[in-house]
């Protein structure tokens, strides 16, 4: 196969080499394209002027047919000695499947009712020299899909679908935030100290100070600051960087919405985040009804809230108030959920339920009131001591968001802090002093949530592996990178 690969390329070569030996650039820099295909395919009768890459190429002796492919779609061309003049015609031998072209011509209807622009003149605006993996073997390995993304949009349009699906997504995203008076802000991607969730960090140095620095693993401390500073309603969209594990539903590097409002509680972005994801359904399929995992899900109505000691007793039979840390422990252990057994009661039912409970919450589901010692950022449970207010969305058993009721008692968020520095676990959260002092000056009561562009993408396409969301996906590199 690789064989015949350098053939087809040797020849490709032969052919920009003998066009250029013509006078004829096979890389011109522009073209003047009025129309796109879709449009061509709605101007019957008319003269357009096009560009796009061949994708096939047809026929023989006095006449060829090809398909032209730009983002728009698809058109047949057709070519005919009699129509274009001779010097062009004989160009046609050095056209190849994966060439741009410009074109101009009449579109027409052919007699097998064909939508065909019938061509007049054309132009070479790009020689490929490789041909497309279609026309030798195919592009069937998943790894070499995402290593050569650009190949997997060229050749399948369901993958193109599901990128623009994306992109409508963080635009409506955007577009609902604003509406509702949220103000876009740019946070630090590089800082001296890390924190927002419990996560590992990537370090760097910064040769220009002579210091660490970490990447972002959420922005949460700097919107806080800016609630602080006067914004009272915050959003960034952003990449967020976690050094730890890969899987399906997991990558170092991923996009995250986070938005914050002044004198709001949990409840309150409950209802902000579920208006959000019906608004976003509504403009990218004109509906509140998508299809998941094979099953109808239905984002209409009010979604159904359960605490989190609830969730579990009702899919787990296992009632919280009445079960002590070791019988929890043992019961955890017995399910294989990976536990420690110094596990406090709080953190021992947080994992639990997280290995053995959400994968069952298919319909919108929104999980409250978590333990404190998972949640060193949010706020205290009034009438549940050892709680806080937190919640977490389940929609196709996935979490797609995690919000809670802001602390905005300095006090109380520097022991939270120095808490979960106690625990000796590399993923507990730093002391954020700077922030402390931040929170001193005052910050008005505060309710914040983090989205996960790329888990929502996942639901809005019904793809349910993260890698297939991003157009790049992080990949081993093939050969070890010299330092």
């Amino acid at each position: 196969m690789a064989k015949r690969l350098t053939e087809l390329k040797t020849e490709r070569i032969k052919k920009l080499k003998r066009l250029k030996e013509l006078g004829i650039n096979p890389y011109p820099t522009s073209f003047a394209k009025k129309q796109d295909i879709l449009t061509c395919r709605q101007s019957l009768g008319k003269k357009v002027q096009t560009a796009g890459r061949l994708l096939s190429l047809r026929g023989h002796g006095r006449i060829l047919f090809a398909d032209l492919q730009d983002q728009s779609g698809k058109i047949q061309l057709f070519f005919q000695e009699k129509v274009l003049n001779k010097d062009q015609f004989k160009l046609l031998k050095f056209v190849d499947i994966a060439d741009f072209l410009g074109v101009s011509g009449q579109v027409i209807k052919t007699k097998a009712g064909e939508i065909t622009i019938d061509v007049s003149s054309f132009k070479f605006l790009s020689k490929a020299i490789r041909p497309l993996p279609g026309a030798w073997h195919g592009l069937k390995d998943k790894e070499e899909r995402f290593r050569k993304r650009y190949l997997d949009l060229l050749l399948d349009p369901e993958v193109r679908r599901r990128f623009q699906v994306r992109s409508d997504l963080v635009r409506y995203l955007r577009d609902f935030l604003h509406q509702k008076g949220y103000t876009e802000v740019e946070t630090p991607t590089l800082q001296a100290l890390y924190g927002g969730t419990n996560a590992k960090p990537f370090s760097t140095h910064l040769n220009a100070l002579s210091t660490k620095m970490y990447l972002r693993i959420a922005d949460e401390l700097y919107l806080k600051r800016c609630v602080v500073g006067g914004f009272e309603r915050v959003f960034e969209i952003c990449k967020d960087f976690r050094n730890e594990g890969m899987d399906q539903n997991h990558s170092p590097e991923f996009s995250m919405l986070e938005f914050y409002e002044a004198y709001a509680d949990y409840q309150k972005i409950i209802e902000r985040t579920e208006a959000l994801i019906k608004y976003c359904a509504q403009k990218i399929f004109g509906k509140e009804e998508l299809t998941v995992k094979g099953k109808k899900i239905t984002l209409s109505g009010s979604w159904p809230q359960i605490t989190m000691t609830e969730a579990v007793k009702k899919y787990l039979h296992l009632d919280y108030e009445k079960t002590s840390q070791k019988e929890l422990y043992r019961f955890g252990r017995s399910h294989k959920v990976e536990l420690e057994a110094t596990d406090p009661k709080g953190a021992l039912l947080y994992k639990i339920f997280d290995r053995l409970v959400t994968e069952k919450l298919i319909q919108p589901t929104w999980v409250l009131d978590y333990p404190q010692e998972a949640s060193p950022l949010a706020k205290a449970h009034p009438q549940k001591p050892g709680f806080a207010e937190r919640f977490e969305g389940y929609i196709g058993g996935m979490e797609l968001c995690d919000g809670w009721s802001e602390i905005n008692d300095p006090a109380d968020q520097l022991a939270r802090f120095e808490a979960d520095q106690a625990t000796g676990k590399e993923d507990a959260h730093p002391v954020d002093q700077e922030f402390i002092t931040a929170l001193e000056h005052g910050m008005p009561p505060l309710g914040g949530i983090g989205i996960g562009i790329d888990r929502l993408s996942m639901f809005f396409t019904d793809c349910w592996s993260i890698r297939e969301v991003i157009l790049f996906p992080l990949m081993r590199p093939r050969k070890k990178i010299k330092k």
